[in-house]
């Protein structure tokens, strides 16, 4: 990488970490992350699957170990330990290193997030973002669909097999097809539709497809609040460690609170069910599921401002 030019650093750039002030950032960022990643890691060493969490790791991008990497954002420079250990952001991608500078706190130099390049590489990802974030920040939160997109996925298992095969069915096969068949399904995430058992397609009130993502997407939906994960990783490093973890921490929660609503029966996990076929499940899952809408709303505006300083404006 080209170095930077010492004079444009100072009118690009507000912040300078030293090694002592960024390394336990880092470490703090990586023990918070680990106190979710770390059992689940222990587990897959055993050689075991986790039904609830394993879907955070298949389903999204990031792994554990590059979830625990700890990034600043645009407009800090993390600064070089010494001359001869540089700062673990030399070897990630979208950072460029900035020359030594004494006089600003860097004697051994440092590394930024190169705004530029991120902008240049990712320009039709940061468009689509900036079309689907603010598009559901604006609807109005639909607290109906009772989770029933799972319901959905397992429907005629006797013809397909059970999608999350180590777990039964909690009310059996013919139990499971009759609650989607009882109900209206009203799911407006694609990513959720494209996985229904096809003959269970026809019960959901919108068909939903890719390209209707920026029309339909509403801050209501579990997995369109998930998702602020995923955005979060595609936009790594241009935002910060910190919407991160807050965003992997809701699809942790959600993601719990989905499979609970779900049809398995996930009692040896030590997950108790919310039986979304009563009134009583399903007071409960609205009064979880309005929560989650109201703190994915908080994190959608951060990342929305992050885009529009940093993807288009290039502050």
């Amino acid at each position: 990488m080209a170095p930077t030019d010492v004079t444009a650093l100072h009118a690009e750039h507000s912040t300078v970490l030293s090694a002592a002030q960024w390394q336990p950032r880092a470490e703090a960022h990586a023990e918070r992350i680990g106190a979710f990643t770390d059992p689940l890691v222990a587990l897959h060493d055993d050689g075991m699957k986790h039904p609830v969490y394993d879907f955070l790791f298949s389903y999204y991008s990031l792994s554990p170990a590059a979830l625990k990497r700890w990034h600043p954002g645009p407009g800090v420079v993390v600064a070089n330990r010494s001359q001869e250990e540089q700062a673990p952001h030399s070897q990630w991608k979208f950072y460029r290193r900035v020359e030594p500078d004494a006089a600003a706190g860097l004697p051994h130099g440092g590394w930024t997030v190169d705004v530029m390049r991120f902008r240049e590489e990712r320009a039709s990802m940061i468009d689509f973002a900036l079309r689907l974030l603010p598009a559901t920040r604006e609807r109005t939160a639909r607290l109906s669909c009772f989770g029933l997109h799972e319901w959905a996925m397992a429907y005629r298992s006797d013809l397909h097999g059970i999608r999350h095969s180590t777990v039964p069915l909690r009310l059996g096969a013919s139990g499971t097809d009759a609650v989607v068949e009882d109900h209206q399904i009203s799911c407006s995430h694609f990513d959720a539709f494209r996985f229904y058992a096809p003959e269970a397609r026809g019960f959901n009130q919108l068909q939903p497809t890719r390209a209707s993502m920026v029309e339909l997407e509403q801050p209501g939906c579990l997995h369109a609040n998930m998702d602020l994960y995923k955005w979060c990783g595609k936009l790594l490093p241009l935002v910060d460690s910190e919407l991160l973890a807050e965003c992997f921490e809701l699809a942790w929660e959600i993601r719990v609170m989905d499979m609970q609503a779900s049809p398995y029966d996930l009692a040896d996990w030590g997950f108790e069910p919310i039986r979304i076929e009563t009134p009583e499940g399903k007071a409960e899952y609205v009064r979880a599921q309005r929560a989650f809408s109201e703190r994915s709303q908080m994190l959608r505006e951060r990342m929305i401002a992050a885009l529009e300083v940093h993807g288009v404006s290039g502050g």
